[in-house]
C-alpha cells in the first residue's frame, strides 16, 4: 500500500476557492489566485497574512514564479478560452499567448522554459517564453498541479470525477520518454502544486485551505 504525504502546516486561505499557487522565492511569499474571486493574493506562509493583492483579467487557474515574475493560466469569457499572461507589481498584467485549443491549466518552470499541463489531454507541454511549443509529456492521468523540486518534476496525477482520488508522482523531464513513479497518495481534493525549496504545498479548494506537505523518502 502507497504511504501518503506528510502533512506539516494548513493555512486559512484569504479567499474562498484557492485555485493557483506559486512560491516566490525571492521575497519568501506565496502567491495565490482565486477563481470565484478572480484576484491574485500574496500571502505571508507564516501567517497566511495578505501582502498584496490584485483585480486579474479573468479566471486566475494557475501560477508560477519566474526570474521574478509571475506567469499565469488565465481563463477569459464565456468559453474560459485560456491565456498565458505575465504579472508584475510594476506593470501589472499583460497577455503573452493563448495556450493550444485555447485549453491548459497548471504551470511550472525548469529555470529556463515553461511547462503548462491539460487536464482532459493528460499532458504536460513544454514552452519557450514566445509561446513556441518545444515538447510534450504523457502523463497518462488527470493533472491538478506540477512543480520542478531538486532537480526532478513532481506531477499531481489522478482523477477527479466520480471520486476525488490524487498521487503525487515523480519524473525526469529530461529522458526521451520519461518514466513516471507515483511515490504518494494526497488524501485531499488538491489543486496546484509548488515548493519552497523544503516543502511542497497544494490547495484544499473546497475547504479553502492551503495545506504544506512532505513526500516520504
Amino acid at each position: 500500500m502507497m504511504e501518503q504525504i506528510i502533512e506539516k502546516r494548513r493555512l486559512a486561505s484569504p479567499a474562498t476557492t484557492p485555485q493557483a499557487l506559486a512560491w516566490d522565492s525571492r521575497n519568501k511569499r506565496l502567491w495565490m489566485g482565486s477563481r470565484d474571486l478572480r484576484r491574485i493574493y500574496a500571502i505571508d506562509p507564516e501567517n497566511g497574512t495578505v501582502l498584496k493583492q490584485q483585480d486579474a483579467p479573468g479566471i486566475p487557474w494557475a501560477a508560477v514564479v519566474l526570474n521574478g515574475e509571475l506567469r499565469l493560466t488565465i481563463g477569459e469569457g464565456a468559453d474560459d478560452d485560456r491565456y498565458i499572461y505575465r504579472y508584475t507589481s510594476e506593470a501589472g498584467f499583460s497577455k503573452m499567448f493563448a495556450c493550444p485549443d485555447f485549453t491548459g491549466s497548471y504551470l511550472s518552470f525548469d529555470g529556463k522554459n515553461l511547462y503548462m499541463s491539460q487536464w482532459y489531454k493528460k499532458r504536460i507541454l513544454k514552452f519557450d517564453d514566445q509561446g513556441n511549443l518545444m515538447g510534450e509529456i504523457d502523463v497518462r492521468a488527470e493533472i491538478c498541479g506540477h512543480a520542478f523540486a531538486n532537480g526532478s518534476l513532481y506531477v499531481l496525477r489522478g482523477q477527479e470525477q466520480p471520486d476525488e482520488d490524487w498521487r503525487i508522482a515523480r519524473l525526469n523531464p529530461g529522458e526521451e520518454k520519461p518514466e513516471i513513479k507515483d511515490i504518494a497518495n494526497v488524501p485531499f481534493a488538491c489543486r496546484s502544486l509548488t515548493f519552497d525549496g523544503e516543502l511542497f504545498w497544494s490547495n484544499y479548494r473546497a475547504k479553502d485551505t492551503i495545506i504544506s506537505f512532505a513526500v516520504p523518502n
